[in-house]
């Protein structure tokens, strides 16, 4: 087994093996990096405006996870095409506290639906597992928002 702390993506076979390159996968793990990369900067802004010292590394453990799974989809991304993924951010993190945990319920929610899907449409073990994790982790993280929210 493997830690999560230090999981890099490693192919079945040989270091030059790469997978069949299929583009949708590609674009969609694309997509998930930057969706990560965006959380992991709006959640550094959130953490600043806590109300609590309990809620702030609540929030910086979150944003721990975020940064894991950008490793993790940078080294399947790299694997999978030779090349390293760029970081956009691609969701502006709301400038209030509140409205910031509200747009952080809805988007890891919707990260859930999203994870699954990449890890339902991948053939490769190895990316269907880091998928389900991370869709795993991400409802786990709208539960504490979510209890953020209605404190």
């Amino acid at each position: 087994m493997y830690s999560n702390q230090n999981y890099y993506y490693v192919p079945h076979f040989y270091d030059y093996y790469r997978f069949p390159n299929n583009t949708q996968l590609v674009n969609d793990i694309q997509k998930a990096i930057n969706a990560e990369y965006s959380a992991i900067i709006c959640y550094e802004k959130l953490a600043k405006k806590a109300p609590s010292k309990d809620e702030r590394n609540r929030i910086l453990e979150i944003q721990q996870d975020e940064k894991r799974h950008l490793d993790e989809f940078s080294a399947i991304y790299t694997n999978l095409t030779g090349t390293k993924p760029t970081f956009k951010v691609i969701e502006k993190c709301p400038e209030k506290y509140r409205e910031g945990i509200e747009f952080a319920i809805k988007d890891e929610q919707e990260a859930v639906d999203f994870y699954l899907e990449i890890a339902d449409n991948s053939q490769d073990p190895h990316i269907k597992e880091r998928f389900r994790r991370a869709a795993a982790d991400e409802q786990n993280h709208a539960v504490w928002f979510l209890y953020f929210f209605h404190k």
